[in-house]
């Protein structure tokens, strides 16, 4: 592991089939994190802004989930990243998952290759 990743944060909901398969891996090859369960535990606004920054709201906010296509229509109309991080605020289940915290930057989403990569 590279030496200034030195304590990994996974950010997500326990049940999710996507995070299950992110802490396996990391499980697998003997990588300790914190996981931060944000349906549970909720989610702080600067860390929803850093992520929102760093990858653009659109894609830290899961629109093909459950949660986000269950709201009226004029919630999900003229959204910017005020209005989403307003929506993830107040349900977490609506951000996408799982966040891999480096310390100097996130990765978005479970892809095996892009840990590796980051983690290698």
């Amino acid at each position: 592991m590279p030496s200034e990743i030195k304590d990994l944060q996974l950010y997500g909901i326990k049940a999710c089939d996507t995070m299950k398969k992110a802490r396996s891996w990391l499980d697998e090859r003997q990588l300790s994190y914190r996981f931060h369960d944000y349906k549970a535990a909720g989610i702080d606004r600067a860390s929803l802004e850093r992520w929102c920054n760093e990858h653009g709201w659109d894609k830290v906010l899961n629109r093909a989930g459950t949660t986000f296509r269950k709201l009226a229509d004029e919630q999900k109309a003229d959204l910017d990243q005020a209005r989403a991080i307003e929506l993830m605020l107040a349900q977490p289940s609506m951000i996408k998952r799982p966040v891999l915290d480096l310390g100097e930057r996130t990765l978005l989403g479970f892809k095996p290759e892009l840990y590796a990569a980051a983690l290698a």
